[in-house]
Formats: structure tokens, C-alpha cells, sequence
């Protein structure tokens, strides 16, 4: 992936790019007036996070507790 992040740094900004939030896998989905990640909540629900809400729970790049 030519973009790095870190819990502090900036989301990446590819489609379908990966990252890790609270030991969960969310992939950026949408288009530019409308972009939101995507993943799974503790119970297998479908959930989707804003970039500020990504930001708030910390992230990664990698499979982590970030």
C-alpha cells in the first residue's frame, strides 16, 4: 500500500482500503460525497463508521488493538 497510517496519521484514501479499529477490519466504501468504512460490530452486525468516527476509536494499518 503506497499510503501509511497511524492513529494519528491520516486514512488512507484509496477505495477499498483496509484498516483496523478496536481488533475489527473496516474497508473505506463510497464515493467522494459520501465515503464511510464498513465492517462488522462484536455481534456480526453490519456497521459503518464516518472518518471522524474511525479517527475516535484509533486505527491501524495492521490487525491490532487499535
Amino acid at each position: 500500500m503506497a499510503e501509511t497510517g497511524t492513529k494519528t496519521g491520516a486514512l488512507p484514501t484509496l477505495p477499498h482500503s483496509v484498516v483496523w479499529s478496536q481488533g475489527r477490519a473496516y474497508v473505506r466504501e463510497g464515493s467522494l460525497a459520501r465515503v464511510r468504512w464498513v465492517g462488522m460490530d462484536e455481534r456480526g452486525r453490519a456497521r459503518s463508521l464516518t472518518d471522524a468516527e474511525l479517527r475516535r476509536r484509533g486505527w491501524s494499518l495492521t490487525r491490532g488493538t487499535g
